[in-house]
């Protein structure tokens, strides 16, 4: 079984909660799709070109970051059922991992590599759509955590998974210092070995690329 990632990817970064979490052992395959000629090879193998893909037995692809971590949960049964069994706790984990991803994730991912454009080639609609986003998420997960540990209070789910890769790049381009339940869930997560073991793959390439 094999994942294709990037360490600094926040949904590579996802994948791999997942795959620490479920204590999966796996090969990797580092992609810097930053590159032109790594991504061009990449896209040999998966034409559309993004990460994570995992290549599971029988060389089945699995693409995108959710499915891969309900392929883990489905198939070991080692570390936290990621996705409850049950139907309605499933579709709450469900549906709060897609609002994580679409925003959370992806307007703090906007703001990232618009803040590395000069400021005459930024698209200032995406930004201030991206921070409108952020500003609603950041009040929702505020009140979520008021009485959770994680989102969904004790268990730790595909939503967190979603949730605390983006918040490390947040801190840069939208703090959630106002946010003290929000702190609080950050500072529990980097004491969380899956994700201790995230941050030591990304923060020497971070550095490398002076984005540490």
């Amino acid at each position: 079984m094999k994942l294709y990632y990037f360490p600094i990817s926040t949904y590579s970064q996802k994948a791999l909660i997942g795959f620490y979490e479920k204590e999966v052992t796996f090969e990797r395959e580092l992609v810097r799709v930053l590159d032109p000629d790594v991504r061009s090879l990449y896209e040999e193998v998966y034409p559309i070109g993004k990460i994570p893909l995992l290549v599971a037995e029988g060389d089945h692809m699995i693409p995108e970051a959710s499915i891969i971590i309900e392929y883990l949960d489905q198939n070991y049964s080692a570390g936290p059922q990621l996705i409850p069994t049950d139907p309605t706790a499933s579709r709450k984990v469900r549906f709060m991992d897609r609002m994580n991803d679409f925003y959370l994730n992806d307007p703090v991912v906007n703001l990232l590599f618009q803040g590395m454009k000069p400021e005459a080639e930024q698209n200032q609609e995406l930004i201030a759509k991206s921070r409108k986003y952020l500003a609603c998420s950041f009040a929702y997960m505020n009140d979520t955590l008021a009485d959770n540990k994680w989102f969904f209070g004790d268990s730790f789910t595909l939503a967190d998974c979603a949730a605390i890769p983006p918040l490390f790049y947040a801190q840069k381009v939208f703090p959630f210092t106002d946010f003290p339940n929000i702190r609080r869930y950050y500072e529990d997560a980097k004491q969380r070995a899956s994700y201790q073991k995230v941050l030591n793959e990304a923060l020497p390439i971070l550095e490398e690329m002076n984005m540490g």
